[in-house]
């Protein structure tokens, strides 16, 4: 911290990290745990169906994480910026900094990077996180960054989004996160319940609910998809303008959501061209009741002792007592 005009700056919040918080480690670490733990118990899995049962978890569990970690990720839109702009409120003194901004369901996180770092006798690398979902009020966010005394880059960005600026980006984000974040969750359960179907004797149904499960991915993306319509606000820096484009998040959810199509496409057309193979990949038998049948009924006779038909079909045969 350096002195400036006589106080020093103050800032009491945690950091929101960049990339990663807490919540997204502790899911991946979750779906981790569950991908080592099938793999400890893969080789009791006898023959073919050890590289079936491999390939359905791992699919399965990369689907069921996309689908939770995306409601904790910044980056479904992105955007960054190089610029000389002034570092200060009230104060002439140019920098030259990297700006980033990074838009999640439930925030933006902004972040301001000197180029080089150490400028003007500071350390210039700050990441702030404006939060807006499950009952933050983002202009008390905004308001407690005004306070603090945040450098003028990262206000200039974040009062885009507040609700005091005429582009009213805060209520198309806030709202096209709403719907988006409740839509992945539906999304979440149906892939549970689709789980749980391919384990049934019928594996066909849960290619329909993987099928439900792609839909609600796409009406995701589509939800966010409307801030698109939101009217086109400048975030300029000079000469150097501020645009976001979709981000990691965004995309990976895409790929989720057609995964899931190919899936729940493949196992209902194998279901009705080719019902056999479908069940061999499941691990499914249809002839095991009758197998048992056929095992129960068969009659096996010791070669020592000839069967009774043998026996009665020799007349010649004659029993006699000694006495």
């Amino acid at each position: 911290m350096t002195l400036f005009n006589g106080i020093y700056p103050f800032y009491p919040q945690e950091r929101k990290p960049f990339v990663f918080d807490v919540s997204l480690i502790i899911i991946i670490v979750v779906f981790l745990v569950f991908a080592v733990s099938f793999l400890l118990i893969l080789p009791g899995i006898r023959g073919r169906a050890r590289l079936y049962w491999l390939f359905r978890v791992i699919i399965s569990l990369f689907i069921g994480g996309v689908i939770v970690a995306v409601n904790f990720t910044s980056d479904w839109e992105r955007g960054q910026v190089r610029a000389n702009t002034t570092y200060k409120s009230f104060s002439s003194a140019l920098v030259h900094v990297d700006v980033g901004l990074k838009v999640g369901l439930s925030g933006v996180n902004i972040t301001l990077l000197g180029n080089p770092v150490e400028q003007l006798n500071e350390t210039i690398n700050y990441n702030e996180y404006f939060p807006w979902l499950f009952g933050n009020d983002y202009n008390l966010q905004y308001d407690k960054g005004l306070r603090q005394g945040l450098p003028h880059p990262i206000l200039y960005v974040a009062e885009k989004f507040s609700t005091y600026n005429p582009c009213d980006l805060n209520s198309f984000y806030r709202i096209a996160g709403h719907y988006a974040s409740a839509t992945l969750w539906v999304a979440f359960c149906a892939w549970l319940v689709s789980n749980m179907l391919f384990s049934m004797p019928v594996p066909v149904y849960g290619g329909y609910m993987m099928l439900i499960t792609g839909a609600f991915l796409i009406f995701a993306l589509l939800s966010f998809s409307t801030v698109r319509s939101a009217p086109t606000c400048v975030i300029q820096f000079g000469d150097a303008s501020l645009r976001p484009v979709y981000g990691a998040s965004f995309w990976l959810t895409l790929v989720a959501g057609l995964l899931c199509f190919l899936i729940g496409g493949m196992v209902i057309t194998l279901h009705y061209a080719r019902p056999s193979l479908l069940n061999a990949f499941f691990d499914l038998c249809e002839d095991e009741d009758e197998d048992e049948d056929k095992v129960l009924s068969e009659i096996y006779v010791n070669p020592r002792f000839p069967p009774e038909h043998d026996v009665a079909s020799q007349p010649n045969l004659r029993l006699s007592v000694k006495s």
